[in-house]
């Protein structure tokens, strides 16, 4: 019985959930956040792609901003996806190159410095990016630092904790300036702005305080990625977004979500996460997903873990008293 629950969790009715959430939104335009529409950051991923459609088939394309914000680092191909994706919503958008604005404030200087204290040759033209080990095969979880230079060969040394944080407390500089600019724009249009976290990442706590977690509505928080996935191919959008595998795009290397944080591929790991939320026991997680019972133990613990750490993460700022006595 729990195998057969197992094989058809991420299961959708796709038309009513899309009525249910663009319903939501526009509820929630109309009688909480007092707009008139909605701002959407377009990454060209499928979360992002996917809010979109839904704010489009909400308010309809007029009232949809899309923005499109690269940097340094940013993979060519993801610009081209989300400007795929706004021409086939048909919605306003405009592309500003954030680069300069981290490069003032230190971003790639911080990241480096960090890096070079742990490879001392890294430098101009080499490449990087940042991994996690250990949790799957019943260690601590760690970050290794992988590295390629001008001449294609790689380096990989674990990080120090302090390093570790520098990379991490510079690389956020991205999603927070990318928030700073959606604010922006909802100010001055009185829109609302979509966020685009979908259920794994907001229960795991993959986003960024005050960065790509802040937003005025997040339509698909509740959705597995798996079904985030279907719902692109119900609104036909682009095949090279629906086919893509998510990626961080965020540094110089190509990154896999599962590389940088989650302990499986989103779609083992979202089949493990609903298995946990309903008390499945480990054994039959793991013949549903080809790991062994060990490993799927180790995701459940690996779950409540990244749960404690995404606890600061949800906070909101706390006061030191009550303002309405």
């Amino acid at each position: 019985m729990a195998s057969e629950k197992i094989k058809n969790c991420m299961a959708l009715d796709l038309a009513a959930e899309t009525q249910r959430i663009t319903q939501s939104l526009r509820t929630a335009l109309a009688s909480h956040l007092h707009r008139r529409g909605l701002v959407i950051a377009m990454s060209g991923g499928i979360d992002s792609s996917v809010v979109a459609a839904l704010c489009v088939e909400a308010v309809g394309p007029q009232r949809v901003y899309g923005l499109m914000l690269p940097e340094t680092d940013s993979s060519s191909s993801s610009l081209d996806k989300a400007k795929a994706v706004a021409d086939k919503l048909g919605l306003k958008y405009e592309v500003q190159n954030i680069a300069p604005a981290l490069q003032a404030l230190g971003c790639y200087d911080r990241r480096d410095e960090a890096m070079r204290r742990v490879i001392p040759g890294y430098g101009k033209g080499w490449t990087s990016k940042i991994v996690i080990t250990g949790g799957l095969q019943g260690r601590y979880n760690h970050f290794d630092l992988v590295v390629r230079d001008p001449n294609g060969k790689e380096q990989r040394e674990r990080l120090p904790l302090q390093e570790y944080l520098q990379i991490v407390a510079a690389t956020n500089y991205k999603q927070r300036i990318r928030k700073s600019i959606e604010y922006f724009h909802a100010d001055r249009l009185n829109y609302a702005v979509a966020g685009t976290p979908n259920r794994l990442e907001y229960d795991q706590g993959f986003f960024v305080k005050n960065g790509d977690g802040a937003a005025d509505i997040k339509p698909i928080s509740h959705l597995y990625k798996t079904q985030v996935y279907a719902l692109a191919a119900h609104f036909d959008l682009p095949e090279k977004v629906r086919s893509a595998a998510p990626t961080t795009d965020t540094y110089s290397l190509p990154q896999g979500q599962d590389e940088f944080y989650f302990a499986l591929p989103y779609a083992q790991m979202d089949v493990a996460l609903w298995a946990h939320n309903h008390k499945i026991p480990a054994a039959d997680l793991a013949r549903q997903i080809g790991i062994t019972e060990e490993q799927a133990s180790r995701v459940y613990v690996d779950i409540e873990a990244k749960r404690r750490a995404a606890a600061y993460l949800h906070s909101p700022g706390l006061v030191v008293a009550d303002i309405t006595v």
